[in-house]
């Protein structure tokens, strides 16, 4: 028979993706048994040594039963008796779905053949012996033949083959009450599966909670080797799902390093190509043991397949810091500031530059000079201006007085809304009040901020009269539900030219934690 070495190849790239599909080996094998020339003496030992490889790799799925089988039919094709006894002893303690099947057959196996044909040498002496040392009635063991000798008498031989078949069976016995009692606790698992082989359907929740609740029974009760193989079925079912592959890789992380790698390259090089999280832990993975080559390459590859975002660009940026390299950091956020789809993205990644400016590389002027540049863009934008009040706080406060003015200053006098200028004007007065030297400047912004509030009821009333066009009206309701968290606003305003500590001090420490929430200002916009 011709035998097509590209076809070999195939299944065996096959074979390496998804080791454990019992089909698939099945039908490698089934191949082997077809092409290859049965006289030529090397087709036993490959097949026997495929068989193996098979049965090493897929044997302990639960629904591995066709392939054991098969492995048996063969050896029996092969007339290797002792082999086929020594696949059923390690078959009958692995919980598989027939297991009682098995067990029916080896003991047809055992009952209907002589125990010299179905055991290897070494193995029937070490019978012979052990029953001869139970035997009671025995005189002594020195009365056996010597080596694999026949007994001579008929009687006692038959007796000998009959306690032999007995032990064996009684021992293998022993063996599936064990692993009945462990198929008995997965089978409501197994049933479970509607669907062990992969489809691009999506799976029900139903079955993706089965594999969950499954692993971790398995992970809590089961073996390494038994864990493995049900995560290995699980990854074949689930192969776009990137949850059950983040759980394997932290699985394998007790167990090897490199089994964490081959986890994570096929995941992320086969199966999950645009799916960042298993990429992101990947390259976490990698850094955390010192490969910060591969960890770079890892995020640079998934930017370039999904696109930017957010996550990924600040991955970069923070890998390249922690390993001291400020400036690569600083490039990798000032090209994703420029090359940014919209303003908002721009200001956000303008933000995190600014930051690392002024923590990182200790640069005040050039964060300073960031911010004010994204402010030109993107006016209207209140995170931009809350950063560049919070790098202003960041330097002594007496000295940069003017500076913090200065970002008050802009924020109130520019085209946001009126509910967040009020809100950057009552910022300024707090901080004259609580830090302020000159009572003067104080006064000066109270009073421009009773007039904010004033301009703002002003709207209000329009608003509620009807007074308003259409647009300038939905405007105002933004703008009232900006400032919703702060109702004691308008409740105490005090008359222009008065200054009512008693109302000022009940908004200022009732409202200011709800107004002023930092975390709203660092949120990555939606991409």
């Amino acid at each position: 028979m011709f035998y097509s070495t590209s076809t070999s190849m195939v299944y065996r790239r096959g074979i390496q993706a998804i080791t454990l599909s019992v089909d698939l080996w099945i039908s490698y094998l089934n191949f082997l048994k077809e092409t290859l020339d049965p006289a030529d003496p090397e087709t036993g030992v490959t097949l026997r040594g495929t068989f193996e490889h098979a049965v090493m790799s897929a044997g302990l799925d639960f629904r591995s039963d066709r392939l054991w089988e098969m492995y048996v039919n063969w050896e029996m094709e092969q007339e290797n008796l002792s082999g086929v006894t020594s696949i059923y002893s390690r078959l009958l303690g692995i919980p598989t779905q027939y297991y009682s099947n098995h067990f029916q057959k080896f003991k047809d196996h055992i009952q209907t053949r002589l125990p010299r044909k179905f055991l290897t040498d070494d193995k029937f002496l070490e019978l012979r012996t052990e029953l001869a040392t139970m035997n009671e009635h025995c005189s002594s063991v020195t009365d056996l033949p010597n080596g694999l000798e026949e007994i001579k008498d008929p009687a006692k031989r038959t007796t000998e083959i009959e306690n032999m078949r007995h032990r064996i069976i009684e021992v293998h016995q022993e063996i599936v009450n064990l692993n009945e009692h462990e198929v008995t606790k997965r089978w409501s698992f197994e049933e479970g599966i509607k669907r062990p082989y992969f489809h691009v359907k999506p799976l029900e929740k139903a079955q993706l909670n089965n594999w969950k609740e499954y692993l971790d029974y398995e992970i809590e009760n089961g073996s390494h080797e038994r864990i493995v193989i049900l995560f290995e079925r699980c990854v074949i079912a689930c192969a776009h799902y990137e949850e059950f592959w983040i759980k394997y890789a932290k699985y394998m992380e007790k167990h090897s390093i490199e089994g964490v790698r081959h986890v994570y390259n096929r995941a992320c090089n086969i199966h999950l190509l645009k799916k960042p999280q298993a990429h992101i832990l990947w390259a976490a993975f990698e850094e955390q043991h010192e490969n910060v080559e591969e960890a770079r390459r890892i995020l640079k590859t998934l930017e370039e397949s999904v696109g930017d975002l957010a996550m990924i660009r600040l991955r970069r940026v923070n890998l390249e810091r922690r390993h001291g390299n400020v400036k690569e950091a600083e490039n990798l956020l000032t090209q994703a500031m420029k090359n940014a789809k919209s303003n908002s993205e721009s200001s956000f990644y303008a933000i995190k530059l600014a930051r690392h400016l002024l923590k990182v590389q200790k640069d005040a002027e050039k964060a300073r000079k960031v911010l004010h540049d994204a402010i030109t863009k993107d006016k209207d934008n209140a995170k931009l201006y809350l950063n560049v009040i919070e790098m202003e706080f960041s330097e002594d406060l007496k000295q940069n007085e003017t500076n913090i003015l200065s970002a008050f200053d802009k924020a109130i006098k520019s085209t946001m809304t009126i509910a967040t200028r009020i809100k950057f004007s009552q910022r300024k007065v707090e901080f004259l009040e609580d830090f302020g030297f000159d009572i003067n400047k104080l006064l000066t912004a109270y009073d421009d901020h009773q007039k904010l509030l004033k301009e703002h009821d002003l709207q209000k009333r329009k608003a509620e009269n009807g007074l308003e066009q259409p647009d300038a009206k939905r405007a105002h309701m933004e703008e009232m539900a900006a400032v919703a968290s702060t109702p004691a606003v308008h409740q105490t305003a005090a008359t222009p030219g008065t200054y009512n500590y008693a109302n000022w001090y009940q908004y200022n420490y009732q409202n200011y934690p709800n107004t002023w929430n930092y975390g709203q200002y660092y949120t990555p916009p939606s991409t």
